[in-house]
């Protein structure tokens, strides 16, 4: 399955919402005690960088006056960090991260592969381009939505479909990407390029 930078940044949204303090301090994450843990495969690198020029969240100073700056949250696939305000990291006894507020300048390193090319790769199998639908569930990272995009045979988009639930678990479709797209999306906070999953329950007529 094959999510369009539009798509994916959904997918970056729910990992941003399950590493935030406080999501974590009422134990509504997933990635509750996984700070440290490997989440995505070796080759993925996430960035955030408050002091990017001409950014659209540029900033020195989180919503707090707390100094922000630049640093990884996933390296090596790896969680190498939470997003903590100062409230948010005293009642899990850590220190601010600089993130009152929320990121800023959040970045997938891209791949070197264009989109066409992700999906031939793919071969057979779904582009999504839009998703519906609030069934995403923090907690246990349960993933269910509405979708529709394109049906690809041969790797080539045959027909498009409309009307289909795709699902999952977020702790897998994390796993289980196999490549990113080199079309980073640069026009939002949150920037993501195409993410080419493994696989995903597909359901519909």
């Amino acid at each position: 399955m094959l999510f369009t930078p539009d798509t994916a940044l959904g997918l970056i949204r729910h990992l941003v919402g399950a590493a935030s303090g406080g999501n974590l301090y009422r134990r509504s994450s997933f990635l509750l005690d996984r700070c440290g843990d490997r989440i995505f495969p070796d080759f993925v690198r996430i960035d955030e960088d408050p002091h990017l020029p001409g950014a659209l969240r540029s900033s020195s100073f989180d919503a707090e006056g707390v100094a922000t700056k630049p640093a990884p949250l996933i390296d090596g696939g790896r969680l190498v960090r939470y997003l903590l305000g100062s409230y948010s990291a005293r009642k899990l006894d850590l220190e601010t991260t600089g993130n009152a507020g929320g990121v800023r300048n959040l970045r997938v390193r891209p791949g070197e592969a264009s989109q066409a090319e992700l999906i031939r790769r793919m071969d057979r199998g779904l582009v999504v381009t839009e998703v519906m639908g609030q069934g995403v569930n923090l907690v246990t990272g349960d993933y269910s939505r509405g979708a529709s995009g394109y049906w690809v045979e041969n790797g080539e988009v045959a027909y498009p479909v409309e009307e289909i639930t795709i699902a999952g678990n977020l702790s897998d479709l994390f796993a289980g990407i196999e490549a990113l797209g080199s079309d980073l999306e640069t026009r939002r906070n949150v920037q993501t390029p195409s993410i080419l999953l493994a696989r995903m329950t597909v359901a519909g007529e």
